[in-house]
C-alpha cells in the first residue's frame, strides 16, 4: 500500500513538471514577430502619426512578447488610421459678472481604427474601431504636447489590452 502511494505521488510530481500554463493562445503559436506600420493620418496634426508610431514601436512588441521585424517577413502586422484629434475644454469656470468664462483644464482626444493581422494564416487577430484615448493638461501651466503624450500612451495601452483580451 505504501509503495503504491509513493508511486502515485511520484507520477503526480513528474506530471506537474511538464505542466505549463497558457491562457487561451497568447500569442497564436505561429506569431513570433510583429511589424508596426505607420498609421494613415486623417487629421491636420501631422506630427501625431510619428509620435504614435514611435510609442507603439517602443511598447507594443515587448508588451505582447514578440520581436519586431519588417512587414514583409513578420508573422503579424499592425495597421491603422488616425481618424480623430480634438482639443476640448472639459473643465472651465463659468462667466460671472460680465466676465468671460475661463478654461481651467484642456483635454486632447485621439481616435484610431487599428487591426493586427496574422500574416501566416491571413486572418485578423484583433480589430478596434473608434479606439479613443484622452490626455489632460492644465491651461495655466500645461501644454497640448503633454496632453497628446498622455493620450498616445493610453492609446497604446488600450491596443495592447484589446489584443491580449482577444488572444
Amino acid at each position: 500500500m505504501m509503495r503504491t502511494s509513493v508511486s502515485i505521488l511520484a507520477l503526480l510530481v513528474l506530471a506537474g513538471c511538464n505542466y505549463s500554463f497558457r491562457a487561451g493562445s497568447f500569442p497564436p503559436p505561429e506569431v513570433k514577430t510583429i511589424a508596426i506600420e505607420p498609421f494613415d493620418n486623417q487629421t491636420d496634426q501631422f506630427e501625431i502619426g510619428g509620435a504614435l508610431y514611435d510609442q507603439m514601436l517602443k511598447e507594443l512588441p515587448k508588451a505582447l512578447g514578440l520581436r519586431t521585424a519588417g512587414s514583409d517577413i513578420a508573422n503579424a502586422v499592425v495597421k491603422g488610421t488616425i481618424t480623430g484629434y480634438d482639443v476640448g475644454a472639459p473643465n472651465y469656470q463659468s462667466a460671472a459678472g460680465g466676465q468671460s468664462a475661463s478654461v481651467i483644464q484642456r483635454q486632447v482626444t485621439i481616435t484610431v481604427n487599428v487591426e493586427i493581422i496574422d500574416q501566416v494564416k491571413n486572418v485578423i487577430l484583433w480589430q478596434g474601431n473608434g479606439v479613443m484615448a484622452q490626455g489632460q493638461f492644465l491651461e495655466a501651466g500645461g501644454t497640448e504636447q503633454e496632453g497628446r503624450t498622455q493620450a498616445i500612451d493610453l492609446l497604446v495601452k488600450k491596443i495592447v489590452d484589446g489584443a491580449q483580451s482577444n488572444w
